[in-house]
């Protein structure tokens, strides 16, 4: 049975515990009063009448744990020791500030602190906290992740998914439910039915606690008792603590949903009002104290506000700075061994998982049936009897919580493939790809970086219908702080992975479904290759085709086709769907004065109209016709071959599109 664990109560911790709350407690005052004079903007949500939590659990945590904390994280960055001038001149918005002044007060981040920044999606750092823990527990390091949230966050999906795998995965994390009674302007009985949260986490077998968050020292201890259980065994731990806060959700928010007497109720039992009349009473401290406190803290305040007052702000020129991270130089030419091989594309592309895991051990897949089932199209069969089950990890069909695993992982040291059976079930994971692993290098202001692939299939062929079928990648491909790929040879999917897993940031890979089977000759030796560069597949003088992905051999074949009727057609293999190899596509068209785009998207907002758009910006007086393209109808994919075949390009659609371009 484990020992309770109890604050030493003597003079210098309570006066270190009321002078944390204190602090918070006046820096929030202050925030409020800069944000009526419009020196803070946007949204600013205030910590009033919580300070007992981020008081009693973060002076508890090493040093070399992790904090994943919400839009209301003032409070917890002050206690974890980023410096309140840091702070402050992030809610200012100035380049001093913590994050570069790129995160504003929902983004609060410091490398240094290991404090891994406010979260602005409700729910949203729960998998990242599942992610950052099982780095840690993969590379055997002592550490634990506290995660805090709000009751909100329980109705979200991402919830349930984090506490599963925290479970399932024994994961060293301590969830901190910071329950206020309201989520926004609902209270927490109209919007749950079931109100006891601790409840939620024990109905997934996780051992969970209600605490009185209104109360330091009962936060503390209960923090005490899970932290070092945690290090114990290595299991995850929620604490929900029952609090309120004093102001409304936001400076927005004119709390039309809550009477001024509910709000003073709670006020007379506040966390400072509490401990400081409590120790008073006890004679653990003297009024002297709290005025020296209290004069401290507006010293420093009063400091931290002239420290972003005269902050400067970043200079325009460098608005585009921490989307991407230092760019690796290309791979290096892998001589060809002159032997060859018949394999298939589905071979190859578990050729470079396989050899990406035998070169780092930081690498590893995790998805939904990729151990012992090989994943929906059996890629990594076969890869679990020779990595284990810690490396081919099986996951629960939870794409945002595996997904926001793999982006907390990769944020901690690791490089993880993650697997999503098809690009429709990869919309249940868009937010965790979009606004975390694509903004929080640029949020942080350059201090963490996501460097994880994630892998897809795409595309249609298959007769799986309207949620199996469809070609998203050009969606993605909109999205700044990612790379797109879409490898369509037999060398790209082998040698692709290996490059895309040196990169600093996320890695999006597109696998057309039709590919999987295709076979033909591959070097023994191939290795890795470029991943910011198009393919000239085949040149031609007359016409640029270009495309991607699946498409690829059609658009080949209708080269052919076309040089049959004395049309030489140039094919262009885009490869990187983001960023686009500009200087290759335009050195293209200004050869052939032609170009016509083929991409399996629909036409509408798609990246044909891209391709199209820069081709008009860069080359138009290059163009001898207007620039052509051949996509996908705008039907969701049907089932029926026959009408599927007619959804998407064909090659006679391509020859069809070319030569009325030619008025041939």
């Amino acid at each position: 049975m484990t020992m309770t664990r109890k604050p030493h109560l003597d003079r210098a911790h309570v006066l270190d515990r009321l002078r944390d709350m204190i602090r918070i407690r006046h820096f929030e005052e202050a925030c409020a009063e800069l944000y009526t004079q419009e020196k803070i903007r946007g949204f600013l949500h205030l910590y009033d009448g919580e300070e007992a939590i981020a008081a009693g659990v973060i002076p508890v945590l090493g040093a070399g744990d992790r904090i994943v904390a919400t839009y209301r994280e003032h409070g917890h960055a002050l206690v974890r020791g980023v410096p309140m001038t840091a702070i402050m001149a992030e809610m200012y918005g100035k380049a001093e500030g913590c994050s570069g002044g790129r995160g504003g007060s929902m983004h609060l981040f410091d490398a240094g602190t290991n404090f891994y920044g406010g979260n602005a999606i409700v729910g949203g750092g729960l998998p990242l906290a599942a992610g950052l823990a099982l780095a840690d527990r993969m590379q055997g390091q002592d550490r634990v992740t506290a995660c805090f949230f709000g009751e909100g966050a329980v109705a979200e999906g991402e919830f349930h998914e984090a506490m599963n795998l925290a479970e399932l995965w024994d994961l060293p994390v301590l969830f901190v439910c910071e329950n206020n009674g309201y989520a926004m302007g609902s209270a927490l009985a109209r919007t749950e039915a079931q109100t006891d949260i601790h409840a939620k986490a024990v109905s997934y077998g996780i051992e969970a606690q209600v605490v009185d968050g209104m109360d330091v020292v009962a936060v503390e201890a209960a923090a005490r008792n899970a932290i070092a259980r945690i290090r114990e065994t290595g299991r995850p731990i929620l604490l929900e603590c029952r609090t309120y806060r004093f102001r409304a959700h936001s400076m927005f928010d004119a709390q039309l949903y809550r009477d001024r007497a509910e709000v003073e109720e709670w006020r007379a039992k506040g966390p400072i009002v509490r401990f400081q009349g409590w120790l008073l009473e006890n004679g653990l401290i003297h009024d002297t104290d709290v005025a020296d406190i209290e004069r401290a803290v507006d010293a420093e305040i009063a400091e931290a506000v002239s420290f972003a007052e005269a902050g400067t702000w970043e200079p325009v020129e460098t608005l585009q700075a921490h989307v991407l991270g230092p760019q690796p130089e290309p791979p290096l030419p892998v001589a060809p061994s002159g032997r060859t091989e018949e394999i298939t594309y589905r071979e190859a592309v578990k050729q470079a998982i396989r050899d990406a895991m035998k070169r780092d051990d930081r690498v590893f897949l995790l998805g939904e049936d990729v151990g012992a089932y090989g994943g929906c199209y059996a890629v990594s069969k076969g890869l679990m009897a020779e990595f284990g089950e810690d490396r081919i990890r099986d996951t629960p069909l939870s794409e945002s919580g595996f997904t926001g695993a793999g982006i907390g992982a990769a944020a901690a040291g690791m490089r993880p493939i993650v697997e999503l059976m098809t690009v429709n079930f990869s919309l249940l994971a868009l937010d965790q790809i979009m606004n975390t692993a694509a903004t929080i290098r640029h949020m942080s202001g350059g201090q963490f970086g996501v460097p994880l692939v994630i892998r897809m299939a795409t595309g249609a062929g298959k007769q799986l219908a309207a949620q199996h079928s469809h070609s998203l990648e050009g969606w993605y491909g909109h999205i700044p702080g990612l790379k797109v790929l879409a490898p369509a040879t037999l060398e790209d999917a082998r040698g692709m992975l290996w490059t895309a897993l040196q990169d600093p940031d996320p890695v999006l890979i597109f696998e057309n479904v039709m590919l999987y089977n295709r076979s033909g000759p591959l070097d023994t030796n191939a290795g890795p290759v470029d991943i910011h560069r198009a393919a000239v597949r085949r040149e031609g003088t007359d016409v640029s085709l270009i495309t991607y992905g699946g498409s690829l051999y059609k658009t080949l074949d209708a080269a052919d086709a076309l040089a049959q009727q004395g049309i030489s057609a140039e094919v262009i293999d885009l490869r990187s769907l983001r960023p686009l190899d500009d200087a290759t596509i335009m050195a293209s068209v200004a050869k052939t004065r032609r170009a016509l785009i083929v991409d399996e998207g629909w036409r509408s907002g798609s990246l044909s109209a891209e391709v199209m758009a820069r081709i008009m910006e860069q080359a138009f007086w290059s163009l001898d016709a207007p620039v052509g393209r051949v996509c996908a109808q705008e039907v969701p994919i049907p089932y029926p071959k026959h009408l599927e075949d007619a959804a998407i390009p064909q090659t006679p659609d391509i020859v069809a599109a070319v030569k009325s371009m030619l008025g041939r």
